[in-house]
């Protein structure tokens, strides 16, 4: 007698009508899933759309894509004719399943980690889920113009271990910040540099220096085989920017302060960074595919605070037909399950291609994240992080039927609950959020003195 796998028996259950899924009822977030997706519109991104076509994932990985596919024994064939087949949407810029967001005691806080305050009872997973979302760049927020380290998670809901959703092997990267959040936290807040534009310049110039002496000092320690100062957490985070080993993605708005990075990072030598937001990239989009900076925008958002006032919804095409890599990012746990949404909102400014428009929530933040050889793709041999849509995935009168992350389906809305966390507390106290005109301003600016300002407190 063979075992059942789990994940048939979770099928089997589905096939003959089961009771609605619970989160206890979800393997654990080290499980990886086999699965026939048969018959389906796959839309693989980097090559094309294929008709008909069914997906073999074994083990958490696609194994094979073409017609006519046979299930290995024991792995369960869900039947997708009709329905529209995705890789899995990726958020290059979130704020869920953290429990802190901001250290905003120091400019400067690069020695944090986000990985430490992980919540993997946010019911913001699931719900990011049913909106066919498998993984997100969770950040720290934008009150320092260096922030603290960011994670890049997969969304393995189910578990209460905060390890269990680290995407393993993806690239450390830190949150930096420009314009308006830090200089009204440090310098109109605490009265402390950079209270100006430029402040925030001599923050990043002086702070480099620092490490790069801090670097050189280690190397020559060790050199001369001498014992090697003391550690410091922060400049070593610092150092290990500018040996590349830590990609940094920036809270940006305005044209001359992207210019601004770009000239510090040419001086320090450093080659990947990511611009997030960027509401004036359009202005000096060949500028930005000349440094090689990818960016990572809203779809239209504008106008919630001064300096987004020069906005255009035709941002992200300008971009993208000047060659930088763009993303669409949510920022915001309600729009985190409308990213489809966002994406088919470029065909309506400028006129994007389907592939272009998917492009913009999974390849392109998965290549913004370093992790585009795992996932943003439908390719043999990556993860099998997928989406199941009823229709088009451009479509407005689209829907997700299933979201699989390491071939396990994570949501499946037949069998949608109404009650789907993981942990209640009947103690917990509902903290008022600001109005939706003000979401945004104050989303990155939680843990900060200012985010009470902004929710009327």
């Amino acid at each position: 007698m063979y075992p059942v796998p789990r994940t048939l028996l979770l099928f089997a259950l589905l096939a003959v009508g089961a009771s609605a899924q619970t989160p206890t009822d979800l393997p654990p977030a080290s499980e990886r899933g086999s699965v026939l997706l048969r018959g389906g519109t796959v839309h693989t991104v980097t090559n094309g759309t294929l008709e008909a076509t069914d997906v073999l994932v074994r083990d958490g990985r696609i194994e094979r894509i073409g017609q006519g596919l046979e299930a290995p024994r024991g792995v369960p064939v869900i039947d997708v004719t009709g329905r529209h087949v995705t890789p899995g949407i990726v958020d290059a810029h979130s704020h869920i399943a953290l429990s802190s967001v901001n250290e905003a005691t120091n400019p400067i806080v690069a020695e944090v980690q986000m990985r430490d305050a992980l919540d993997p009872s946010d019911v913001g997973i699931y719900r990011a889920l049913a909106g066919g979302v498998t993984t997100i760049h969770t950040m720290h927020g934008s009150a320092n113009p260096v922030g603290g380290e960011n994670e890049t998670i997969k969304l393995r809901w189910g578990t209460l271990d905060p390890d269990g959703l680290i995407f393993e092997g993806a690239p450390r990267t830190i949150k930096f910040a420009l314009g308006e959040n830090p200089t009204r936290v440090h310098g109109r807040g605490r009265g402390v540099r950079p209270a100006t534009r430029m402040g925030v310049e001599q923050v990043y110039r002086e702070a480099f220096t620092e490490a790069r002496a801090y670097r050189a000092e280690q190397d020559a320690a060790r050199s001369a085989r001498q014992p090697l100062p003391p550690l410091d957490r922060r400049l070593e985070t610092l150092a290990d920017i500018l040996s590349g080993d830590v990609l940094v993605h920036c809270h940006s708005y305005r044209a001359d302060e992207i210019l601004m990075l770009m000239d510090v990072f040419r001086d320090f030598g450093i080659e990947r960074l990511t611009f997030q937001h960027a509401n004036e990239a359009f202005k000096v989009a060949p500028e930005l595919a000349a440094f090689g900076a990818g960016a990572s925008v809203f779809s239209d958002w504008a106008s919630y605070k001064f300096e987004v006032y020069y906005s255009s919804a035709y941002n992200a095409t300008v971009l993208v037909r000047n060659g930088v890599r763009t993303s669409i990012n949510s920022d915001d746990a309600g729009l985190l399950r409308y990213l489809y949404h966002e994406a088919a909102k470029t065909q309506r400014y400028g006129d994007l291609s389907d592939d272009e428009a998917l492009a913009l929530v999974t390849i392109n933040p998965a290549w913004q994240l370093g992790i585009d050889d795992r996932v943003g793709s439908i390719e043999v041999g990556k993860d099998a992080d997928l989406a199941v849509f009823t229709d088009d995935p451009l479509s407005i009168y689209t829907r997700v039927d299933l979201t699989f992350v390491d071939g396990v389906a994570r949501f499946d809305r037949a069998r949608d609950g109404d009650d789907q966390r993981l942990f209640v507390d009947p103690d917990e106290e509902i903290t008022p959020l600001p109005s939706r005109s003000d979401a945004h301003s104050a989303s990155c600016l939680l843990g900060t003195d200012l985010y009470e300002l902004a929710a009327g407190e």
